[in-house]
């Protein structure tokens, strides 16, 4: 009995953190936002990085990254399954998500958000790497979809991700 209640948290755990982060994928016909300028958001993100001690490398879609760990040398791809731990911040400190047991993760890659697409691939496995994802590339103009969320629309967030393996 207890393998199976064990079983059934495992899943509902797993269920819950991969209806979070694909939350912000989806796209909801009846309404329209634009995203906001990367531009507008990089003071914010920049003086966050300074103030946490971040050397942050800026790519040219915005995300600001900073690789504590390359990994091995192969590289997930978008299509990639990931196995990672993460912790997600919002940039007052506020944590939105973390997941420590890599087992409840499985992503594949080309359903998050584009943040995590573009820098989960400059790691490889058993790699370490900060990632500042402006809103565009994160959760947008609609936050994360739940209007009880902490995830605000337009809201740059920072992930701490290790990734522990991955399957292309």
């Amino acid at each position: 009995m207890k393998t199976k209640a064990w079983k059934a948290s495992a899943m509902l755990a797993l269920f819950g953190t991969w209806a979070f982060l694909f939350a912000g994928c989806t796209k909801d016909s009846t309404s329209t936002c634009t995203p906001q300028d990367v531009a507008v958001e990089e003071p914010a993100i920049k003086a966050f990085a300074t103030a946490n001690g971040i050397n942050a490398t800026r790519t040219s879609a915005g995300l600001y990254y900073e690789i504590i760990r390359p990994g091995a040398i192969g590289r997930p791809t978008v299509n990639s399954i990931v196995y990672v731990t993460y912790k997600g911040t919002l940039l007052d400190g506020r944590v939105f998500d973390q997941q420590t047991n890599p087992g409840r993760t499985g992503f594949q890659l080309n359903g998050l958000i584009e943040g995590w697409k573009l820098g989960i691939p400059l790691i490889g496995k058993g790699g370490a790497i900060k990632l500042l994802i402006p809103s565009a590339l994160g959760y947008g103009c609609k936050g994360s979809g739940d209007t009880t969320s902490i995830i605000k629309p337009n809201l740059p967030l920072y992930f701490e991700i290790e990734l522990v393996d991955f399957f292309n």
